[in-house]
């Protein structure tokens, strides 16, 4: 059996920080319940901080007014193996949770999310002329006190309304018609296309660092094209662009992709087409070519758990191993929770996508 790589796996570490200051780690450890960051490109990333609330000693609560875990107060987690560790959660605490149970001792449940959270607060309806979905991101985050970290989203949009929404649900719906990610990381909003063209960051081995692994292929809801169609006021033409098998930019290390697979089998799979208001042929074609893309990385969906790694991250990609031919290949991890315990010590279970087999 291959030995596992980068880290030392028999020694989990963590690392908490509140208001730039580590937290004690022995003060903290003999109380530690859970500790667990969950991760999302389509979420506001949070954690989870989990401790045992009484002093048996002095016969009373403890924690539970403690002056670190005070609502507003940035954290920052850190987890990995013997010094090796990587941040995990950067954010602020938004909510504490003591718990008094009947016959046990009580427990206190400190939780928070990244700053994502400031495009949370107020729904709002405005507009936006002669922008692109980037500018538009680059707006946001300004305006919620993060650091705009965009890539050219290139079509200019020339009316985008935002209707009695969030400025994170506005965005992530932006984000989702072009097949963007809206992400936080620290101070900073990450604007970015999503990467499924990336090599893997990590590797992924059955009964090595891989413990369980569920993928579930199916050919439902798959078809040979993608169609938007729209109406251009200006000109009073149909606007019309499509996407389709072979137009894939990746087959994540398998042979055949889920539309490719059903055009083959199934000659009256059709396609789909959506009515949506565009503005231009430009734009209809970055949403067909996105809807394309999204259909075909549901061919596959999986969900495994496997040995704490702090490089899964929602967002990046990774190569699973030794499971067959078939579904072995790369895939797009959507979302991931860091798992810490005292008991179990350090899992992470993820879901991911893939685009073919």
């Amino acid at each position: 059996m291959a030995a596992r790589d980068e880290f030392e796996t028999l020694t989990p570490e963590f690392g908490i920080y509140i208001n730039g200051s580590q937290v004690p780690i022995d003060a903290i450890t003999a109380d530690l319940i859970s500790l667990n960051v969950l991760d999302d490109v389509d979420a506001m990333s949070m954690f989870a901080i989990t401790l045992s609330a009484w002093d048996a000693a002095e016969v009373k609560v403890k924690w539970i007014d403690h002056k670190l875990f005070r609502e507003g107060n940035p954290v920052k987690i850190e987890m990995g193996y013997h010094n090796q560790l990587k941040t995990l959660f950067s954010g602020e605490i938004t909510g504490l949770e003591p718990e008094f149970a009947e016959a046990r001792p009580p427990t206190f449940t400190v939780r928070g999310y990244d700053r994502r959270h400031k495009l949370m607060r107020e729904r709002k309806t405005r507009s936006f002329t002669n922008l692109k979905d980037s500018d538009i991101a680059s707006q946001l985050a300004r305006e919620a006190g993060l650091k705009p970290e965009v890539d050219d989203s290139k079509v200019v949009l020339p009316y985008v309304l935002q209707h009695n929404q969030t400025d994170l649900e506005f965005l992530l719906a932006r984000a989702r018609r072009i097949e963007y990610e809206a992400v936080v990381e620290d101070n900073s909003l990450l604007f970015r296309p999503r990467k499924i063209e990336k090599n893997a960051a990590v590797d992924l081995r059955l009964n090595i660092e891989l413990l369980e692994f569920r993928p579930r292929m199916t050919t439902m809801g798959q078809v040979k094209e993608f169609t938007v169609r729209g109406w251009n006021p200006k000109d009073k033409k149909e606007i019309v662009a499509s996407s389709a098998a072979g137009d894939e930019s990746t087959k994540m290390g398998g042979t055949v992709t889920g539309p490719a697979n059903v055009q083959k089998l199934f000659s009256s799979t059709g396609s789909t087409r959506v009515t949506m208001p565009v503005q231009s042929q430009e734009e209809a074609d970055q949403m067909a070519k996105q809807g394309f893309a999204e259909m075909a990385l549901g061919y596959i969906r999986a969900e495994g758990i496997c040995i704490g790694d702090p490089r899964l991250r929602a967002g990046t990609v990774v190569k699973v191993e030794g499971i067959g031919e078939r579904f072995s290949g790369l895939y797009y991890l959507c979302s991931t929770e860091h798992r810490f315990s005292m008991r179990k010590g350090y899992r992470t279970a993820f879901s991911a996508l893939r685009n073919a087999t």
